[in-house]
């Protein structure tokens, strides 16, 4: 008899147990991609040595088999009149750790896309999301042991538009600081 009743108790501590599960708060379940997903334009102005310098930003966020994919452009207006562009295209996947995306950026030896190697003198990056913000960061060696640290924050704003905080550190010292907004443009079927 006495077996029944360890049996039962068991059997409603494991029911107790499951239904916890269910009351978990919802932070806890990793942050979505989809949100994200889309093209979005727009500017930012950057005080540089004395000068401002504009910068027209364009970002395209897609999913991809393993994950996303970020291809942004920022083209930087000089003051002498001249344009200079930078484009990346990275594949993020999804890790062990949730909320946290490795990149793929070039193919391996047997053709799989694989992180680069910062002890190349590649950048590596790696991706999250806490909330309604995509942070990307990007670490780089330098050429005589220090680093250097790419910040790209973009966090959604109740209407869907970005806003871009970047932040650029050499050996742990703030070298840039840019803020933008960019705008959500016509959905394309992400």
């Amino acid at each position: 008899m006495a077996h029944k009743n360890i049996g039962k108790r068991y059997q409603w501590l494991a029911s107790l147990f499951m239904l916890s599960w269910l009351f978990l708060p919802i932070s806890a379940q990793a942050a979505s991609i989809e949100p994200f997903l889309g093209e979005y334009h727009g500017e930012t102005i950057e005080h540089a040595e004395g000068e401002l310098q504009a910068r027209d930003l364009d970002v395209k966020i897609v999913k991809a088999d393993r994950g996303f994919v970020v291809d942004w452009t920022t083209v930087i207006h000089k003051s002498d009149g001249r344009e200079k562009t930078v484009s990346l295209n990275i594949e993020f996947y999804g890790t062990d750790r949730p909320d946290i995306y490795g990149s793929a950026m070039r193919s391996g030896l047997f053709g799989k896309r694989v992180p680069n190697d910062p002890l190349k003198g590649e950048p590596f990056f790696w991706a999250r999301i806490v909330d309604r913000t995509l942070t990307i960061h990007a670490l780089y060696i330098t050429d005589d042991g220090g680093y250097e640290m790419q910040v790209y924050e973009r966090k959604l704003d109740d209407e869907g538009n970005m806003e871009l905080i970047f932040k650029r550190f050499r050996n742990g010292e703030t070298i840039r600081d840019i803020t933008g907004k960019l705008l959500r443009q016509e959905k394309k079927g992400y």
